[in-house]
């Protein structure tokens, strides 16, 4: 979807003037969190937010770690990157062909290709299921004090849990936020997108995604669940710390609403309605939410 663009047009005219190349004729594909362009001639632009440098760095790297391994991905083109332009990280990126967002199964055959592989010697930090939560609950302003209360209440009840996790598989390279938004389905196949969150961890965070997709919203049937399972081998509902990863996913997805809320009035009533949930003021798991963004 093609967006107003607003002031951001500036940087990236800078970041391209910085990288030798032409801005002319750029189109907006998504202006939200990270800012996405398409520009002539199969180039796509990433524009993050100011105080990501780091993510930028380990985004282009993990994507040329995973085209070393011959991992179906994204591909960083081969510039010095990231650039900064107007304090902002700025990366490249080959542009997909015609695709489509992926599917459940899709999601399943990228781990397969992703969990098994050594973890590299890159700067990944080990995963942190909570980053930006504490900044989106302040800046929730559209929401209650008293649910916003109730959201860092949450919020540190869940750390303290994670501290004391119990075991499960061997930990590894994980995607972060392996759902089927972040796979494209193109003509050759599934391609793994977006790895501004891939760190060291548990596995069974980057199957909770698709979990909770079932036992919380709704959005993936039973049947595509047991196919899910079957593909990779496990079940992660079945083990004894899928309550606390599906609470914080739960709570990622319910503070990210609420953040964009604040300065999006059409979703006030839906990051309400997730607070609710959570709360235990609506109806019994699955809820139905509504996509944000």
């Amino acid at each position: 979807m093609t967006i107003s663009a607003g002031p951001t047009r500036g940087v990236l005219e800078e970041a391209c003037a910085l990288a030798g190349l032409n801005p002319a004729g750029a189109e907006s594909v998504r202006i939200a969190e990270n800012e996405i362009w398409r520009l002539p001639g199969g180039v796509i632009v990433r524009i993050a937010r100011p105080g990501q440098w780091k993510a930028a760095v380990r985004e282009v790297l993990v994507a040329r770690w995973l085209a070393d391994n011959r991992v179906s991905a994204v591909r960083a083109l081969p510039y010095e990157q990231p650039i900064e332009a107007a304090g902002r990280p700025v990366t490249f990126w080959v542009e997909l062909p015609p695709h489509e967002i992926g599917t459940v199964m899709d999601v399943i055959t990228l781990l397969k290709q992703l969990h098994p592989l050594p973890v590299p010697d890159l700067p990944l930090d080990q995963l942190d299921p909570f980053v930006r939560v504490a900044e989106r609950i302040e800046a929730a302003t559209s929401l209650p004090e008293d649910d916003r209360g109730w959201l860092r209440d949450r919020h540190a009840e869940l750390r303290k849990q994670w501290e004391r996790r119990p075991a499960g598989l061997p930990e590894c390279v994980v995607h972060g936020d392996a759902w089927v938004g972040n796979v494209a389905r193109t003509p050759e196949g599934p391609v793994l997108l977006d790895f501004e969150r891939a760190s060291v961890g548990p596995p069974e965070w980057d199957l909770v995604s698709t979990a909770v997709k079932m036992t919380t919203t709704g959005a993936v049937t039973e049947v595509e669940y047991a196919e899910f399972c079957e593909a990779y081998g496990m079940d992660v509902t079945k083990w004894e710390g899928y309550e606390l990863l599906a609470g914080a996913r739960e709570l990622r997805m319910t503070t990210y609403a609420a953040q964009h809320a604040a300065t999006r009035p059409e979703w006030q009533a839906e990051a309400r309605y997730r607070v609710d949930c959570l709360r235990g003021r609506a109806e019994p798991r699955p809820w139905h939410w509504k996509g944000i963004m």
